[in-house]
C-alpha cells in the first residue's frame, strides 16, 4: 500500500471496515440469542483483535529476519505484506547496485599513484588506497577507525587538521614521510558531504630534490660567475679612465660606458640569484626579532628619495607602535624591491602611496603606484623569475627581473603572500598581510 494508488486504499480500506461490521454484526447477533449482546461483542472484538496481534507477529518475525518467506495475510495485511516484500526488493537492488558503485569506486582509488584516505567528521580513518599505506605508512585493518592524528604525529599535521576543519577549505602541508622521512610528502585535505574530509597525499621526493639541484646549481653558477665579473670589471674600470676625449680609447668611450653598465647589472643579477637562492635554503625557522615596520618604511622610503625616486612623491601611511615578529633583512627587502618598483614603473612627478595598518585580518602592507597598470594574464606570473610583461622592454630599465620572486619567498618566511590588484591604465597595489600571530603591538608614546 506504500506505494499503491489513492483509490485502491481507500477501496482496501473501505473492505476492511466492512468485514468489521460483519463480523461485529454476527457477533451482536449471537449475543442478542443468548441475551448477552455486550460480552457478545466484547468477545468478537477480542478476537478479532487477536488475529490483528497474530499478524502483526508475524511480520516482526519476517523482518527481523528477512530470508522467512512471508506468510500469506489477510484483507488490509495481505496488501501490507506484499507492499513491504517489494520495497525490500527494490532496497536489495539499490544495495546491490550502490555496492558496485563503491566497489568500482576503491578499485579505481587504488590505482591512483596518490595516497586518497577518507575521513569521517570525528578525524578517524574509514577508508585508504594501496598508495596511502605506502605513503603514510598505515596499516590496512588495523588502523582503520582510529584517529588520522595519532598515525601521523608530524607537529604541523595536527594543526593542519584543525585549520581545515575551521576553514572548510582547501589546504596544502609539506611534511617528511612517516614511511620514510628521507622522503617528502605533500598533503591536501579536501572537505565533502556533512563534516567529512578527502586527505590526498603525493611523493614529492623526486621534485624536491630536482628542485634542490637546481638552487644549487643556480647557486654555485652565481659563485663562479662573481670572480670573471670582478676581473671584467675592474679592467673596465680602468679602460673607461682611458677613454676621456684626449685618451688613447677615445674613440671606444661610448662601448666602454655600455658594457660596464651591462656588467654592473650582471653584478645585480648574480647578488639576486644568491639571496634568492638562500632564501629558499634557509627556510622559515630562522632567528627572528621584533621589527619597527614604520620606522624600516621611512628608512627605505629616505633611501629612494636620494637616488631612484628623486622625482616621485611618497606619501606614508604608517600606524606607529604596530611592530613584526620577523627577520628585518627579509622585510627590508620586500618593502625596498615594492617601493622601487612603483618608482621605476611610475610616470615622473607621480604618488607613491605606502600603508602600514592594522585590520580585521592582521596588518595590511601595501605599495600604491600610478604607473600604466598590469593585464589580469600576466598577474599571476609576476612572480617568476626574469618575467617581464613587455617582453620588449629594455633590460637598462634597472631592474633584475629576480626582485618579485624575492619578495614571494620573504613573504611566505613571514606566513603572508603576495597580492597583486591592477588595471591597465590606473595604475597597481602590491599588498602583503600578516597574521595576528606576528604582530608585536606596543605603546606609539
Amino acid at each position: 500500500m506504500m506505494n499503491a494508488p489513492a483509490g485502491e486504499v481507500r477501496r482496501t480500506w473501505s473492505l476492511a471496515l466492512l468485514r468489521l461490521s460483519i463480523w461485529l454484526g454476527l457477533w451482536a447477533i449471537a449475543g442478542f440469542v443468548i441475551g448477552q449482546i455486550a460480552w457478545a461483542l466484547l468477545a468478537g472484538l477480542s478476537i478479532y483483535t487477536a488475529g490483528h496481534l497474530l499478524f502483526v507477529y508475524q511480520l516482526h518475525r519476517w523482518l527481523a529476519k528477512p530470508r522467512i518467506e512471508p506468510r500469506e495475510g489477510l484483507g488490509v495485511w495481505q496488501e501490507i505484506y506484499t507492499e513491504l516484500y517489494r520495497l525490500k526488493q527494490r532496497n536489495r537492488r539499490r544495495k546491490r547496485r550502490l555496492k558496485n558503485i563503491v566497489s568500482e569506486f576503491q578499485a579505481s582509488t587504488a590505482a591512483l599513484p596518490d595516497g586518497a584516505v577518507v575521513i569521517d567528521g570525528r578525524g578517524r580513518i574509514v577508508w585508504f588506497n594501496q598508495a596511502a599505506a605506502v605513503i603514510l605508512a598505515l596499516r590496512a585493518g588495523q588502523d582503520n577507525g582510529q584517529r588520522i592524528v595519532n598515525l601521523i604525529r608530524h607537529p604541523r599535521f595536527g594543526e593542519f587538521m584543525v585549520s581545515a576543519a575551521l576553514d572548510g577549505t582547501m589546504g596544502e602541508l609539506e611534511i617528511p614521510s612517516p614511511a620514510n622521512e628521507a622522503n617528502t610528502a605533500l598533503l591536501r585535505i579536501v572537505p565533502y558531504g556533512d563534516g567529512q574530509r578527502l586527505l590526498i597525499a603525493r611523493d614529492v621526493s623526486d621534485q624536491k630534490r630536482l628542485e634542490s639541484t637546481r638552487r644549487d646549481f643556480v647557486a654555485n653558477a652565481s659563485h663562479e660567475l662573481r670572480t670573471p665579473l670582478t676581473v671584467l670589471r675592474g679592467y673596465l674600470e680602468i679602460m673607461n679612465e682611458d677613454a676621456g676625449e684626449s685618451g688613447a680609447l677615445a674613440a671606444w668611450q661610448r662601448p666602454l660606458h655600455e658594457m660596464s653598465a651591462q656588467s654592473q647589472r650582471m653584478g645585480r643579477i648574480i647578488d639576486s640569484l644568491l639571496r634568492l637562492a638562500r632564501l629558499e635554503a634557509e627556510g622559515m625557522h630562522q632567528r627572528q626579532e621584533a621589527i619597527d615596520v614604520a620606522a624600516m618604511i621611512r628608512q627605505v622610503v629616505d633611501g629612494l628619495k636620494r637616488h631612484e625616486a628623486q622625482d616621485h612623491t611618497f606619501e606614508l601611511e604608517l600606524q606607529p607602535g604596530l611592530n613584526l615578529y620577523g627577520r628585518a633583512n627579509e622585510l627590508e627587502s620586500v618593502i625596498a624591491n615594492l617601493a622601487a618598483n612603483a618608482a621605476r614603473y611610475s610616470p615622473a612627478n607621480t604618488t607613491i602611496r605606502i600603508c602600514w595598518q592594522k585590520d580585521a585580518g592582521g596588518a595590511l602592507l601595501s605599495v600604491a603606484d600610478n604607473g600604466p597598470g598590469i593585464a589580469a594574464e600576466h598577474i599571476p606570473r609576476l612572480t617568476e623569475r626574469f618575467y617581464r610583461v613587455d617582453s620588449g622592454r629594455k633590460a637598462t630599465d634597472g631592474g633584475t627581473g629576480l626582485g618579485l620572486a624575492i619578495v614571494k619567498h620573504s613573504l611566505e618566511h613571514h606566513e603572508s603572500e603576495l597580492i597583486i590588484n591592477s588595471e591597465p591604465g590606473t595604475g597597481s597595489t602590491f599588498s602583503a598581510r600578516f597574521p595576528h600571530s606576528r604582530l608585536v603591538v606596543v605603546d606609539a608614546a
